[in-house]
């Protein structure tokens, strides 16, 4: 019942130390989402389900055009919170605008070619056209390129020929054959797949190749380190939502069907290798391994890119990752 419900959660703050007022009014949490992009996913279930009611939190979402319009959104306090990179995160932090970061997911894009194209390597990618999404200071592109240095000795700014432009674009000239090779976002690359192109390098292959252990969540949930301070509920009410709506789409084909008209799959073999990729990227690893393997990726990065990627913080600042996550992300 109702009554059963609220004295359970009641029960379930008092025995975790958040006090009994915490669990009475549910704090308020403006998330600021992209229309049809992956976060739009999670929350549209934890809508659905109520997820964000019964951990004590009201989520409001806000859709937003694209990731630049939700980083202004965010600074400019019109939204809690957006799902962001963590070095964005790191940035703003060692420019004295401190945010904490809760892991929403460790899958990242891919080099995808044409199945029937000769380039086997990096080392084949010498003279080719790269498409590559996210600017010349991409995390995904500077791994590669430092791994092309270090394990084929060219430079693939120099050696090669790319093309940086808008993700679909891109996606479109390696379909009609003018790229030789595109690196893309996770779900771009996922929609090649579907089409039968294939992956020369996922990032996180990349980044084993510099002694990474495990895959990183380099894309959280962000929120201003102040409000963090004053509205810690609002944060666990999040996680736990975000958490259990992850669980629901692990464990539900009718989840999936309901949400499938927000993926935009044209076909079901879009759908299941976009739903394949968003699974493997849910956060497993304890909090401890992210944030070790993060600090080691972060100091890679920060070497390649230099103060344009990382601004004046060589090295993952301290507190980045919100201290409600001890014991498991």
């Amino acid at each position: 019942s109702v009554l059963t419900l609220a004295l359970a959660t009641s029960a379930a703050a008092l025995a975790t130390g958040w006090g009994a007022g915490t669990a009475a009014a549910a704090e308020r949490l403006k998330v600021g989402v992209l229309k049809f992009g992956t976060v739009s996913w999670e929350t549209s279930v934890i809508k659905a389900h109520g997820l964000d009611a019964a951990a004590g939190v009201e989520i409001e979402i806000v859709e937003l055009a694209s990731n630049d319009a939700a980083r202004i959104a965010f600074q400019a306090g019109e939204v809690d919170t957006i799902v962001s990179d963590v070095l964005w995160a790191a940035r703003l932090t060692a420019e004295n605008r401190p945010v904490v970061y809760i892991p929403f997911s460790a899958t990242e894009g891919s080099i995808m070619v044409a199945a029937g194209s000769p380039i086997r390597t990096l080392a084949d990618l010498k003279g080719k056209k790269i498409g590559v999404a996210g600017g010349a200071l991409d995390k995904g592109w500077l791994l590669i390129q430092g791994y092309a240095r270090q394990s084929a000795g060219i430079d693939l700014t120099r050696d090669a020929e790319p093309v940086f432009g808008a993700p679909p674009l891109l996606q479109q000239k390696l379909e009609t054959g003018e790229l030789d090779a595109a690196l893309l976002f996770w779900n771009f690359a996922a929609r090649l797949e579907a089409k039968g192109f294939r992956e020369l390098m996922p990032f996180d292959e990349a980044a084993r190749k510099f002694g990474i252990e495990g895959n990183v969540s380099l894309l959280g949930y962000v929120f201003r380190a102040g409000f963090a301070a004053e509205h810690p509920a609002a944060l666990k009410g999040l996680a736990e939502a975000s958490r259990k709506a992850k669980a629901l789409l692990a464990g539900s084909d009718a989840e999936w069907q309901r949400i499938r008209p927000q993926m935009r799959a044209e076909d079901d073999a879009t759908f299941q290798a976009l739903r394949r990729r968003f699974l493997d990227g849910i956060p497993k690893r304890p909090v401890e391994a992210e944030q070790a393997d993060a600090r080691r990726l972060y100091a890679i990065l920060a070497e390649i890119g230099g103060e344009r990627l990382v601004g004046p913080a060589r090295t993952l600042p301290d507190g980045i990752y919100w201290s409600g996550l001890k014991g498991g992300s």
